[in-house]
């Protein structure tokens, strides 16, 4: 006889793995106007409270990564580290934009042993200031060729001008693939970090949140699924217009 007590219902619900992963672009690009430097500043201010959402949620144990794509992409650190364990490495910008390479990296992770039957879907961030210059449309596809891939809520935070071009606004809809979202759109240092700030706090709580934890993610829920589980996923909310423009 099994001395493992059976699961009640209502009973305490054990935490699951959220990964949390970061996509910064360090293209040559983002040496104009401080871009890179406040990049690098936003995410750095905004791990304390993404420690502090991952404490006020047991249901989830939180790890986080971060690439940097440029001439080429690569995983900035360990790639499977606790949030409560997580340093920001400011990144010097320079090069072109590999962001298809670095699509192709996530796909490469999201699978086992990496990703198991108990993970919640994992959250992709992708900060930008521009369009990518290798084969965007072939790491997207390796990327959404996988379960874990499809079922990742990914959002983007678009840095400057460009970014708001037709094409670059096109890369980021196929990227997203869900009608729930729109990109956030930085145009000073200020918002970028107000919005990087919100993605990483108010993303996790919502993935995270008991409600989300009903459906099986791979078998079951769909990334619209979890986002209409946060009616707050609304980018223009975090902009002010009064906020001088400097990208």
């Amino acid at each position: 006889m099994s001395d493992v007590a059976p699961r009640r219902p209502g009973g305490r619900m054990a935490s699951r793995p959220l990964h949390f992963i970061w996509l910064a672009d360090g293209s040559g690009s983002m040496r104009v106007d401080g871009k890179i430097q406040a990049l690098n500043h936003a995410i750095r201010e905004a791990i304390p409270h993404m420690r502090t959402a991952a404490r006020e949620n047991p249901h989830a144990t939180v790890f986080v990564k971060a690439i940097c794509f440029a001439d080429e992409a690569r995983w900035m650190g360990e790639k499977l580290t606790p949030v409560s364990e997580f340093r920001w490495q400011d990144i010097e910008a320079g090069g072109v934009t590999s962001l298809g390479e670095a699509l192709t990296m996530v796909g490469d992770v999201l699978q086992a042993p990496l990703m198991t039957d108990r993970a919640l879907p994992p959250v992709i961030a992708l900060v930008t200031d521009g369009l990518p210059t290798d084969d965007f449309q072939a790491g997207l596809n390796h990327l959404l060729s996988k379960p874990w891939g499809r079922q990742a809520l990914r959002i983007v935070v678009a840095i400057g001008e460009d970014s708001a071009s037709n094409e670059a606004q096109e890369v980021f809809r196929a990227f997203m693939a869900n009608d729930a979202l729109r990109p956030f759109h930085a145009n000073n240092p200020e918002v970028l970090a107000e919005q990087i700030r919100w993605v990483s706090t108010a993303v996790l709580k919502s993935v995270s949140s008991p409600a989300s934890l009903i459906s099986d993610p791979v078998t079951g829920a769909t990334a619209g699924s979890w986002a209409a589980t946060a009616p707050h996923f609304n980018a223009g909310e975090t902009v002010s217009p009064d906020e001088a423009e400097v990208w």
